[in-house]
């Protein structure tokens, strides 16, 4: 396993260089105007625990505490010309540098931790910690890590809701080895609490915490999912109790061909419904939870007005985002029971009454209750979506592009969308499967 995972001393070369020529270009140029800018090398690449074929290159520009950070990022362009200006707290910068996709991001430079300006200011202080700690330990998280990958726990970001980089490092201080983590994993239960440091300065409600060695008032795994958590906790026994090396590396997901699709949705018997619009250029941690809080809307709206949902989920791809909701019921009779209030309580029931003029039946008494019947105002859920999506909480960012622009596919027209990516993620939504022991 360690040799497909393992870089090899010719990419390690490669990365030190490329970090160096980068470092030194930006410190060069910060001399240049008078800045007392430190640039650092932090995450994996600095310490050791990157995986074969991760390209990805995190380079922080230290400002003092009193300086300018848009002075940094004015460095951070001319490092990389060519480049995308991302925002997450404040705004760093993506680019490609000999073949290595790198951020750099302009940071304060502070004591410690207990005086940051902002959130990513502690990154510093966890490569520091890490690194005077994880030699002859960085093979145990290799495995840790592509072994998350391989079941799908590999990632905090919020799309994910998985575990970070720096919590799977932690993790094997704590433990010792990788299969340390995956023993103890599998004993692991919702508020489980590791400490490195002795220190925890604060309660924590997350279902895993992990007390930041750097800053006692934070949860390293505070954007770990309770399903990830149990997901990992699951594939752990799993492993232990049969060890197979697909765990690691599963087989690739299938692009539905429209055969294929047409083939899933008659074995289920089910009805698709698909909300797409143009994706918002924002981060995907600014994305997600908006998209998300847009599903959990949607999908409370079609069940208030009868249309149930079997699951749902999102996606980005493309350029373009969506909500898929798999449906029991999509469609329903035009006539709706509205019940009211006992017979006994005379004043409710005739304001109930009152309120219910237009009728197809009634009212009449059921269980001692009045019912009328009345004519639903939507019978399709995709018409109640059409008709009201405006009208859901959707995150300020996807009402903008919905009110800009947005399709619905119902059933067989989900096939309309060639997109790769959308299929693939077709293909993970209908096969559902989880390593679970």
């Amino acid at each position: 396993m360690l040799e497909k995972i393992r870089p090899k001393a010719e990419d390690r070369k490669r990365l030190k260089e490329a970090a160096d020529a980068i470092l030194s270009r930006i410190e060069g140029l910060a001399r240049e105007r008078g800045h007392n800018f430190k640039a650092l090398l932090v995450g994996s690449g600095a310490r050791s625990t990157w995986l074969a074929g991760d390209h990805d290159l995190d380079l922080f520009i230290a400002v003092p505490d009193g300086a300018d950070l848009k002075d940094a990022l004015e460095l951070a362009r001319l490092v990389a010309p060519v480049h995308q200006e991302k925002y997450a707290e404040h705004a760093y910068i993506h680019a490609s540098v000999d073949g290595f996709e790198v951020d750099i991001v302009p940071c304060y430079h502070v004591l410690n931790a207990s005086c940051l300006r902002s959130a990513v200011d502690r990154t510093p202080f966890h490569t520091q910690y890490i690194t005077s700690r994880i030699t002859g330990l960085e093979d145990h998280v290799l495995l840790l890590k592509q072994f998350m990958k391989g079941v799908g726990v590999y990632g905090s970001e919020l799309r994910t809701g998985g575990f970070s980089g720096y919590l799977s490092e932690i993790l094997v201080l704590r433990y010792g080895s990788f299969l340390g983590v995956l023993e103890a994993a599998s004993g692991w239960h919702p508020g489980e609490t590791i400490d490195l440091e002795g220190h925890c300065a604060q309660a924590h409600e997350e279902p895993l915490v992990v007390v930041d060695p750097v800053d006692p008032y934070r949860n390293v795994a505070a954007a770990l999912t309770l399903d990830k958590m149990f997901q990992f906790v699951a594939a752990s026994r799993c492993y232990l109790a049969r060890p197979e090396i697909e765990m690691f590396f599963p087989l690739g997901e299938n692009v539905l061909t429209d055969q294929e699709i047409i083939g899933r949705m008659r074995e289920r018997g089910s009805h698709m419904l698909l909300v797409e619009f143009k994706a918002p250029d924002v981060v995907e941690d600014v994305l997600f939870p908006q998209l998300r809080k847009a599903e959990e809307s949607a999908r409370a709206m079609l069940e208030r007005h009868g249309f149930r949902a079997l699951r749902s989920d999102v996606y980005q791809a493309a350029g373009l985002a969506g909500m898929l909701f798999e449906m029991e019921v999509a469609e329903l009779p035009a006539v709706s029971k509205r019940f009211g209030p006992p017979a006994w309580e005379g004043e409710h029931l005739s304001r109930f009454l009152s309120a219910h003029i237009q009728k197809l039946s009634g009212p009449y008494l059921e269980d001692g209750r009045a019912v009328i019947e009345v004519r639903r105002k939507y019978t399709q859920a995709w018409k109640l979506l059409d008709k009201e999506i405006l009208n859901l909480a959707l995150g300020k960012h996807i009402a903008a592009q919905i009110r800009a622009g947005y399709r619905i596919y119902y059933d067989i027209e989900i096939l309309e969308v060639k997109d790769l990516e959308f299929r693939t993620f077709l293909s993970r939504y209908f096969k559902a499967h989880h390593k679970i022991c």
